[in-house]
């Protein structure tokens, strides 16, 4: 069986249910999928932006706890972290629109 998301450092339950939101359910799926392209999905299934929830999790991939980001790195996440918001949320579309979108009633919105 594989290991569940909450069992990566900095990732707790709340999380774990995003990512399955988002199709995520295992900790080896998250780790495959990458930082960037994990938080662009649960932006489209329905989570807010919010710039710790993406550090933090970029800090759980590495290993590293949460709160060990800063400087320049900290920085250039954020550059990644506006590019992804941009890509992947629209703010006009609530969480059951994109909750019918991800069971396939509904198409994105372009």
């Amino acid at each position: 069986m594989s290991d569940p998301v909450s069992s990566i450092r900095n990732l707790g339950p709340a999380y774990e249910e995003s990512c399955a939101r988002a199709g995520i359910h295992s900790a080896q799926e998250l780790r495959d999928l990458g930082a960037d392209e994990v938080y662009g999905r649960l932006l489209q299934t329905g989570s807010r932006p919010h710039f710790i929830g993406y550090y933090v999790l970029v800090m759980a991939l590495q290993g590293r706890p949460w709160n060990d980001c800063k400087g320049e790195e900290k920085k250039a996440l954020r550059i990644r972290f506006d590019a992804i918001v941009a890509a992947s949320y629209d703010k006009g579309r609530s969480e059951f629109e994109a909750a019918l979108d991800a069971i396939g009633v509904i198409e994105k919105r372009r």
